[in-house]
């Protein structure tokens, strides 16, 4: 049969017009240069293997975020009843479009993936870089951190099909330059020099039987004291505390034994933690090894959380890079059977909430897969960081005003830090507003509050974003804490600190929850913000954390960018959930 010579030349249009509109590329994320501190060290050897990880659109956030507040909120009929894994995938998983029209992206062009979250939403593929800058119309490059020497693939710019905008959130690595992550907390010196302890004047007045040497050495006992922390065992063998382990800080059994032997001899000093790995992640017991970070994680979990049992999830350097490692985390524990999923997850690492470190695409995701965590009933502490960094880099106050992620979430809880017995806001405690994400509904009074009361005392406005989420949202001791390390006693310093501190407490509230026939916590903002858990915070109106010939923010009544609510009372805590 002969088609007439316009239906022949029709189709062929048609046909050219379908290659052109698969063809037809668009950038999806650029950067004009490297940011400050990497170097262009030219092409990887185009056959290197690239993983790279990709972020598709989920169908349904706003309903995810709506049942995450439902089950978080003490007043409302569903609290305590938290989703299962199935029906948080099914708010997250892309749609059939959008699964379909990526798949049949890389199948045309001949790239197998594989999902690595239940719910489909982020795909993984490993090819050549001579495809991958194919692909993506990219040109990928080896970047070099000048300071550590170590070594990154990533390209300034990359392209998607037109027709997948609105279906791909990321590809990453591509346009993302964190800082190699190292470990949180600043070694302030070794025992007994505790007049070395920066920022607050130690206060040695003595309130609630708490001792006056907890001025100057915080230990566990010191913690029980100043928050009515109970030190008799919990009970619940499924009611875990997980605490998050990076960059190869490992924590070492040997020194946890001293430490309890000395700060709790009160329990046996055999009480120890489990193991958890991934990305080829260990837990090197050789105990010159141990770290700061890891030992003091898990020096005040165990010893402060008694009868808790804790977990060290160690992640290991076979990510795509840092920010691969925080979403296998989470990826991991969101497909977990619930009785052996964490309960509360205590995390004193972090990044600059930027386009560098962590650009808003990733960033938001992530944010996402915590809500869903939330959801399900797990509870989440970010330390607010230290200067500005929440552990990845030393304590800087020139970056003072920049946010930090994912302390700046609104589905995680962000713990700041505090000094001396008549607590004062320390003035490494980083806090501020978010530039990724706006004012959460739980604390839409506070934050115009903080801001209109204190508008004299404020950074200029080009400093922070008045509309961004504040953090942090809470706040404990974070000077002077006693540790471990390789069988020498240290003083250490940090918001990272504060925050095992203040998940063991949410941990041995849970215990009690549980005992009770009640459910844990699970996202704790909700119930922070509330009259019932506000009352059951000291509000910190002291302490200041300046920035770079400016002044930075203070601590006042109420939420404020320092100590946030304040610091916890136990047996406050007990009655404000019920108990």
């Amino acid at each position: 049969m002969i088609l007439p010579a316009t239906f022949l030349t029709s189709l062929l249009l048609l046909a050219a017009a379908k290659t052109v509109e698969r063809r037809a590329m668009v950038v999806h994320e650029s950067r004009e240069e490297p940011p400050s501190g990497f170097v262009n060290s030219g092409p990887p050897p185009s056959t290197k293997g690239l993983t790279l990880r990709i972020g598709l659109k989920p169908n349904n956030m706003a309903g995810l975020e709506d049942a995450l507040y439902k089950v978080s909120d003490p007043a409302s009929a569903a609290y305590g009843h938290y989703l299962t894994q199935e029906e948080v995938a099914e708010f997250v998983k892309p749609t059939d479009e959008t699964q379909a029209a990526v798949s049949e992206w890389l199948s045309q062009n001949g790239i197998p993936s594989k999902p690595i979250t239940s719910a489909g939403d982020v795909l993984e593929v490993t090819l050549p870089v001579a495809r991958a800058n194919k692909l993506l119309d990219a040109v990928f490059s080896v970047f070099t951190h000048t300071v550590t020497g170590t070594n990154s693939i990533r390209t300034l710019e990359y392209s998607i099909p037109a027709s997948l905008q609105g279906h791909v959130e990321f590809f990453h690595p591509t346009i993302s330059f964190p800082p190699p992550l190292t470990a949180g907390p600043k070694v302030v010196g070794a025992l007994p020099k505790s007049a070395s302890t920066p920022t607050v004047s130690p206060d040695t007045t003595p309130t609630n039987d708490v001792p006056a040497s907890c001025a100057t050495v915080v230990t566990p006992k010191c913690l029980q004291a100043l928050y009515d922390i109970p030190s008799t065992a919990a009970q619940q063998t499924s009611n875990i505390l997980g605490v998050s382990g990076f960059v190869n800080e490992w924590a070492n059994s040997l020194d946890l034994q001293q430490f309890l032997g000395m700060a709790r001899p009160d329990i046996s000093n055999q009480t120890t933690f489990k193991l958890q790995t991934l990305d080829d992640g260990i837990n090197n017991q050789t105990r010159s090894a141990a770290g700061v970070e890891a030992n003091l994680d898990i020096q005040y979990t165990v010893g402060v959380a008694t009868g808790v049992p804790v977990t060290f999830i160690s992640v290991g350097s076979n990510g795509t890079d840092g920010l691969g490692g925080f979403m296998d985390i989470i990826t991991t524990i969101l497909a977990e059977d619930p009785a052996t999923r964490p309960r509360v997850l205590s995390t004193s690492y972090g990044f600059n909430e930027d386009e560098e470190d962590v650009p808003r695409s990733v960033a938001t995701h992530l944010c996402n897969m915590y809500a869903g965590l939330g959801a399900m009933g797990t509870s989440l502490l970010f330390s607010s960081g230290d200067g500005g960094v929440s552990g990845s880099q030393p304590n800087n106050t020139c970056t003072k005003f920049k946010p930090t992620f994912p302390s700046g979430c609104p589905f995680v809880t962000s713990v700041g830090a505090t000094g001396g017995i008549n607590e004062v806001g320390s003035s490494f405690s980083s806090g501020g507003f978010s530039n990724y994400f706006t004012v959460p509904l739980y604390q839409l009074p506070d934050v115009p509050l903080y801001l209109a009361e204190n508008a004299l005392k404020l950074p200029s406005l080009d400093k922070f974003n008045p509309t961004g989420r504040g953090f942090p949202d809470v706040a404990a001791q974070g000077q002077s804490y006693e540790v471990v390390v390789d069988g020498k006693t240290k003083l250490v310093a940090g918001t990272s600190a504060s925050t095992p501190a203040f998940a063991s407490l949410i941990a041995l509230l849970n215990d009690q929850l549980i005992s009770a026939g009640k459910p844990p916590l699970g996202f704790l903002n909700p119930l922070l913000y509330s009259m019932r858990g506000r009352a059951a915070l000291k509000d910190i109106t002291s302490g200041n954390n300046p920035g770079c010939n400016s002044p930075g923010f203070n601590a006042a009544k109420g939420w404020d960018p320092i100590t946030g609510l304040g610091t916890p009372n136990f047996k406050l805590l007990k009655t404000a959930v019920g108990l």
